[in-house]
């Protein structure tokens, strides 16, 4: 089969990680696979080299821009229809938002036999206004009805999808995202020295945060948690991983809350950086608002870190609260902060959470196992 994916741009990030694992493994089986993006910049990071690596045909769409812009949007759906017409793939399989509208309209122009979409994360959420959010689902259900197979990276986009009137259960199918897990064995990695390297005492405690210092990631609820629960525990120390715009305004926030000498923020690192530094962390803190699957909670677990998280969207999915971690009601941060000490004075229950976590991941989010499930949903059509 020939299938062109489609995506907005490849930063470092769950989707865009996904998406090449993907890429990678249908043309690893001698699929004819071709991967089309956006141009990426900013300080989140980029995989484009990944990409241009990876033996297939790679292309990067000037016009396919992630901010809404009405000219290049109808440039890009143009653009995107024009390439459709040129390689004529079997199949376009688009990824995020932006893309997954401009991407899907463009291969109904082009008359592309069959189209898929994968919701990563919905392009509406809790956080935005009513109108905005109503708009955004109408223009997915314009998408949708062009749109052969839904597929969602957790339950939880099913259920929010319907709910919203964007696409009809027997549409839809979830694929759990895929990870390279073998990366992430715990005994890989040298524990001891990433603590040392950090500063961290034996019988201190690390918290760890992997997320883009951006807003609405949960930096303005993680920090006064850490404040709270820092009082209550004084072993804790935090470790942040991630860049972003806002990372200044956050620093800022550290001194003033007198956490500064308590947190080590690494910075931007290659994906394949996470699992050793998650070996050197205790406990996982994710805080973000709004989720389609966390990766970096799957992540922590496969390294046997518990994770502590906000109850949306796919997060119980993983989180199982008292078995894999501890889910907290959306807002909650005294609830937060309260678990986090929890775990910190528990070295039985993180390990237990921890084994069952590694034990839940393992197979589950193989990214081979999710190459096998999209191929059946390619051959299907």
């Amino acid at each position: 089969m020939h299938i062109c994916h489609v995506i907005t741009r490849l930063i470092v990030g769950g989707a865009q990680e996904n998406t090449l694992l993907t890429c990678e493994g249908l043309h690893q089986r001698g699929h004819q696979v071709t991967l089309i993006s956006g141009p990426t910049r900013g300080a989140e990071g980029s995989l484009v080299d990944r990409a241009r690596a990876g033996g297939y045909r790679f292309i990067e769409l000037p016009e396919l821009i992630r901010a809404i812009n009405p000219w290049m949007d109808v440039r890009a759906r143009r653009m995107l229809a024009i390439e459709y017409r040129q390689l004529r793939p079997d199949i376009v399989h688009t990824h995020s938002s932006k893309a997954g509208v401009v991407g899907r309209l463009a291969a109904h122009d082009a008359r592309v036999p069959h189209i898929v979409h994968t919701i990563h994360g919905m392009s509406f959420n809790r956080t935005q206004p009513w109108p905005l959010r109503k708009l955004a689902a109408w223009v997915e259900w314009s998408a949708t009805r062009r749109t052969d197979r839904v597929v969602t990276v957790a339950d939880a986009m099913i259920e929010q999808s319907v709910a919203a009137g964007i696409c009809r259960r027997e549409k839809m199918q979830t694929i759990y995202s895929g990870m390279e897990v073998e990366q992430f064995t715990p005994t890989r990695y040298d524990r001891a020295a990433m603590r040392a390297g950090w500063g961290v005492a034996d019988e201190e405690i690390v918290v760890g945060t992997v997320a883009r210092l951006f807003r609405k990631k949960g930096y303005e609820s993680l920090l006064p948690i850490m404040a709270r629960a820092a009082a209550a525990a004084p072993q804790l120390r935090f470790v942040w991983v991630g860049d972003g715009a806002q990372r200044g305004d956050y620093e800022a926030e550290l001194d003033r809350l007198d956490l500064r000498q308590r947190t080590t923020l690494v910075g931007l690192v290659p994906p394949a950086e996470v699992p050793r530094i998650l070996a050197g962390c205790d406990v996982l803190a994710h805080t973000s608002q709004w989720e389609g699957l966390p990766r970096a909670v799957v992540q922590a677990l496969l390294m046997r870190v518990p994770a502590v998280a906000y109850d949306v969207d796919g997060t119980p999915e993983v989180v199982l609260d008292g078995e894999t971690g501890r889910l907290v009601p959306l807002g909650d941060e005294g609830a937060f902060a309260d678990a986090l000490v929890e775990l910190a004075c528990d070295a039985a229950a993180r390990e237990r959470m921890g084994n069952a976590g590694r034990e839940l991941c393992r197979e589950r989010f193989d990214w081979r196992h999710m190459v096998d499930e999209l191929e059946r949903v390619y051959q299907s059509l």
